[in-house]
């Protein structure tokens, strides 16, 4: 998994909870409920750059995940306050995003990166590159940030 610098790039973060009905019998985050906090700081991300999933439909586009690579560095547990950030680094191709869950005290928590290809909606036939409807945003975004 490369190493991202989260401070040069397009992010969101989300604060979150860990809830009852998200850890195991060993009284820690089950692994699968990681892919629920990466979805909620996905969509914020998202949602910052006007390209929600109503929108991302409205384009024409579907943005499915192809691939999903996690690394738990040390596991949540029940109450516990986290931060969940999100970091846009790869576009032009494909949709490659970063993630980090950080406790409250800074301490890393676990690392993951998802990849998500656009596809057709209506012939749900695979694009060979982004559409302009994502990277146009993502490029004045950058320009506001520089």
């Amino acid at each position: 998994m490369l190493k991202t610098d989260f401070s040069s790039g397009i992010t969101a973060s989300e604060t979150l909870r860990v809830p009852f009905h998200d850890v195991d019998p060993a009284d820690v985050v089950w692994h699968g409920r990681y892919f629920k906090y990466f979805e909620e700081v996905r969509r914020t991300l998202l949602e910052d750059l006007d390209y929600s999933y109503a929108s991302m439909m409205e384009s024409g586009y579907v943005w499915p995940v192809v691939d999903a690579n996690v690394r738990y560095v040390r596991p949540l547990e029940l109450d516990q306050r986290f931060t969940v950030t999100a970091c846009i680094v790869e576009w032009e191709l494909r949709l490659v995003i970063d993630y980090r869950i950080h406790g409250e005290d800074g301490t890393l928590y676990t690392k993951a990166r998802t990849i998500q290809v656009p596809v057709d909606a209506t012939t749900r036939e695979l694009l060979i590159g982004s559409p302009s409807a994502l990277v146009d945003k993502i490029e004045k975004r950058l320009e506001s940030l520089a």
